[in-house]
């Protein structure tokens, strides 16, 4: 989509800097998620996001200054100046078939556990939590591109999860507070079907360790 309201100007150079190295090299690169929601409403984005088809090791060997981070979900923090950019593989959604290539470690719960099968564009953007955070957009062509109906959900200030509420949320509970995070962070109601199943899975939450809710309520008073 090009009929769009963000602002290059908001745009760290850096982030600038890896996408367009990387599509120089050949591979597809586009900020994703958080900053461009953040860029769509005029706010000024706290980090920037990139997502490409190059895998973490083809992005470290590009970038002098950069390291491979995870073991279960591995991201490349890429440093650019004072800039840290994290650069994250495109990923498919798990199958459950039974030692498939791409099958998906989970918790005897249905907790995801491992999710590391890399995907194209389009199967990225159906694996991401929210609608509103699976957008992507190009600097050089200054274009968006939406296979979830974000920009939509956006301009309705709405937060939508992203494929059946219920199944979503016991992949990761966490997944719960986030939503409700951003409703107030944003000033966004939660779409309907993605409400109901909230009070329905909320129980989750106590099998999420310490450390990631600690992190997560973090959050909650920290992000304004």
């Amino acid at each position: 989509s090009n009929s769009h309201s963000l602002s290059p100007k908001k745009i760290s150079s850096g982030a600038i800097k890896v996408v367009e190295k990387l599509q120089l090299n050949g591979y597809q690169s586009y900020l994703v998620g958080g900053c461009v929601r953040d860029l769509l409403m005029g706010v000024k984005p706290k980090d920037f996001d990139v997502a490409t088809n190059a895998t973490p090791e083809q992005v470290k060997e590009l970038f002098n200054r950069s390291r491979i981070i995870g073991r279960r979900f591995q991201i490349v923090h890429v440093r650019v100046g004072s800039e840290i950019i994290e650069v994250t593989t495109f990923r498919a959604q798990h199958t459950d078939k039974k030692n498939g290539p791409n099958k998906s470690q989970r918790s005897s719960k249905g907790m995801l556990l491992r999710d590391n099968t890399f995907g194209s564009v389009e199967e990225d953007a159906i694996r991401r939590d929210f609608t509103m955070n699976a957008l992507y957009y190009c600097p050089k062509k200054n274009s968006i591109s939406d296979y979830v109906d974000g920009l939509a959900d956006i301009n309705n200030r709405i937060i939508r999860i992203i494929g059946e509420p219920l199944q979503r949320y016991r992949e990761d509970p966490v997944r719960i507070l986030r939503a409700i995070r951003f409703s107030v962070k944003l000033g966004f109601s939660i779409e309907i079907g993605s409400s109901i199943a909230i009070n329905k899975s909320r129980l989750l939450l106590a099998d999420i360790s310490p450390a990631r809710l600690f992190d997560e309520v973090l959050k909650l008073f920290m992000n304004g």
